[in-house]
């Protein structure tokens, strides 16, 4: 199931502005104005050549017809096309100034948000549902295109065209001119009443799309999963109630506007038609001639299309002020970065220094007595957690926290072992090394230096991580490895990160390196997919490595030729790996256990089996709980007992 749509179906309809929201374009309109104001200009004078058609017409009938004057009737004719082709060409010229400008706001806006989710959190895209994010970058933005090429361009031009024919009318004749303005007050009511209403149908509608835009990606993306339980009746379901719902939401759409439509078309033509029949009337009276009768009419179903496009022109406003809306909901959403300065203030204020035995170990004399600025013979070089905790922005508040009073020190070139049962908090805590999540107390550093402090393309440098769930993008080999390195790395650093993972496997693709692995790396095995990612990791040499489970998809053959050679690249790099199996954690110097949120224990794997039955139990294999393990005399009796066998 997609992802609560909650943030975006936040925003109430109630105490919106339409002028307001679209007004938010402007910084994206500014640097095209000219063309668009231009254009506006050049369909207001299309759209007012068109009124002179009735008044060549009144001439013509008055003067030319009237008279039998043949030459007369000619040249009229040659003047009404004359009109005609102006009128086209103008009509023309407008869309061509406003189609590369308003191509050009489009890709701007396109580019603009792809940049920001690029920055954002990751605690963001957990609460989005990716088809609401991909509804917004796609369907919105097309129509906020549409918007800026025809219903505010039009608005103002069938305004004018309305207000100039207004005017030529009532000169025509008064009396006709205010019977064909008696419809004015009763549209005005019937708009304002369903603006509102649309406002708010519109705003479900392209929310729904998202939904049903996140069951597609989801279906496709999961193909394998739906195909593998059989659960393609459950997902075709899923798709058609949401569309059953989508339509619904469209037909009352269609609803509002059919009311709209029916007030603004049946008025407006019940008023020409009295305006003929009273016309008509003082034809045969004397009281009007006839060319003036045909020029008023002709003018009068001149302004039928402006006035009968107001429906949907302001339909298509509102729809263009949700979507608008909908994309600065994601545009306002803080980057990453935009609490660092309160971050960089909380750790200037100068929280307890943890102690250096807070991982329950001693430091070496030469630790201790070092002064130098080198991290590694710095007492506080490496990767040093003091007293950190972490709960989720969206947490309830009276919820505790996933990490609480965390101290741990991981020596410059020491490998640390992050071992707890499922849930405890493993990966959350390695996720706050790189900064994807923000610390809620306390601080970190490397090399004595606060992570708050550095810039984060900086820190990224630094620290290189590869996740349980390998991730891997729709480009090569090659390309995906080397997206860990810096930009001038080449082929060797790429043998060489292929080498360490054991994915030779690469070399025997049907390109080489050169293979694009497809959407996901489905294309691969998951054990392929998985040394691929830690390729990806250590291809860059980092200085930091943080390492979520990396092996956990590989046979023990493998698994032991991946582990020999990643001593190597370990003995040169301060690492921090979660681990779950002995032969992962045996790579470690040192074994640090979570429960409960905190660093219960600290020690060498066999220290830990031991001294600690709850490590103990955990590496016994035996499935883990929520329990703790050593809550009962038998599970200490068993955990001992596995100890002692372990050690032995």
């Amino acid at each position: 199931m997609p992802k609560s749509d909650a943030p975006a179906s936040a925003a109430p309809a109630e105490g919106r502005s339409t002028v307001r929201s679209l007004l938010r374009l402007w910084p994206y309109v500014r640097p095209v104005r000219a063309r668009l104001v231009t254009a506006a200009v050049v369909a207001v004078v299309a759209s007012c050549t068109g009124l002179l058609f009735p008044l060549v017409l009144k001439w013509m009938v008055d003067g030319p017809v009237a008279d039998g004057d043949g030459a007369g009737v000619w040249l009229g004719a040659l003047l009404l096309l004359a009109l005609g082709v102006t009128e086209a060409l103008l009509f023309g010229l407008r869309r061509w100034l406003v189609a590369r400008p308003l191509a050009r706001v489009e890709a701007s806006m396109r580019a603009d948000l792809f940049r920001h989710l690029q920055r954002l959190p990751v605690a963001f895209h957990d609460r989005w549902a990716s088809g609401q994010l991909l509804s917004r970058g796609t369907t919105d933005l097309m129509l906020l295109r549409m918007f800026l090429a025809f219903p505010l361009t039009f608005l103002l031009v069938n305004g004018a065209t309305i207000l100039v024919g207004v005017v030529i009318l009532l000169g025509q004749d008064f009396l006709l001119g205010l019977v064909l303005l008696a419809p004015v007050a009763p549209m005005v009511i019937v708009c304002a009443y369903y603006e509102g209403r649309y406002t708010a149908v519109a705003r479900r509608a392209q929310d729904q799309v998202g939904d049903l835009t996140t069951v597609v990606e989801e279906s496709v993306l999961g193909i394998r999963i739906i195909k593998g339980f059989g659960r393609h009746r459950s997902q075709a379901r899923a798709f058609r109630e949401l569309s059953h719902t989508l339509r619904g939401t469209e037909l009352a759409k269609a609803r509002i506007l059919a009311a709209i439509y029916a007030v603004i078309m049946s008025l407006p033509e019940a008023a020409i038609g009295a305006a003929l029949v009273l016309g008509t009337v003082r034809v045969a009276d004397g009281d009007l001639s006839a060319g003036t009768l045909v020029a008023f009419l002709s003018t009068a179903l001149a302004l039928r299309w402006p006035v009968e496009s107001i429906g949907f022109l302001l339909a298509m406003t509102q729809e263009s002020a949700t979507a608008t809306e909908r994309y600065f909901e994601v545009m306002d959403a803080k980057p990453e970065g935009a609490a660092d300065a309160c971050a960089v203030g909380r750790s200037a204020e100068g929280e307890p220094a943890a102690s250096a035995g807070g991982d329950g170990a001693r430091p070496d004399t030469k630790d201790e007595t070092a002064a130098s600025t080198d991290g590694r013979t710095r007492p506080d070089g490496g990767l040093r957690f003091h007293d950190v905790a972490f709960r989720y922005p969206d947490a309830p508040p009276d919820a505790p926290p996933v990490l609480s009073g965390i101290d741990l020190h991981i020596r410059p070139g020491e490998t640390m072992a992050l071992v707890g049962a499922t849930g405890s908090g493993k990966t959350t805590l390695t996720a706050l090394v790189p900064r994807l999540h923000e610390v809620s107390g306390g601080r970190i550093t490397l090399d004595g230096e606060d992570i708050t402090a550095m810039d984060r393309e900086r820190l990224r440098t630094l620290v290189s991580v590869a996740f349980e769930e390998p991730t891997l993008f729709s480009a090569t080999v090659g390309e995906n490895v080397l997206m860990g390195a810096e930009e001038a790395a080449g082929e060797a650093e790429l043998a060489r990160a292929l080498d360490v993972t054991q994915a030779d496997f690469a070399h025997a693709l049907p390109q080489g390196t050169d293979t694009q692995v497809g959407e996901q790396g489905l294309s691969l095995s998951g054990g392929q997919r998985q040394r691929l990612a830690l390729a990806r990791a250590v291809v860059g040499r980092p200085r930091f490595l943080v390492l979520d489970d990396p092996l956990s998809a590989l046979d023990v053959h493998t698994e032991a030729l991946v582990e020999a050679a990643l001593r190597r690249v370990l003995a040169d790099t301060t690492a921090l790996i979660v681990a779950h199996r002995p032969s992962t954690v045996q790579l470690a110097d040192r074994v640090a256990l979570l429960s409960g949120g905190r660093i219960t224990a600290v020690g060498t794997h066999q220290e830990l089996l031991r001294e600690n039955a709850e490590y103990a139990w955990l590496m016994s294999g035996a499935d883990t709980t929520d329990d703790t393990p050593d809550d009962t005399a038998d599970n200490t009796v068993t955990a001992d007992r596995t100890a002692e066998e372990a050690a032995r």
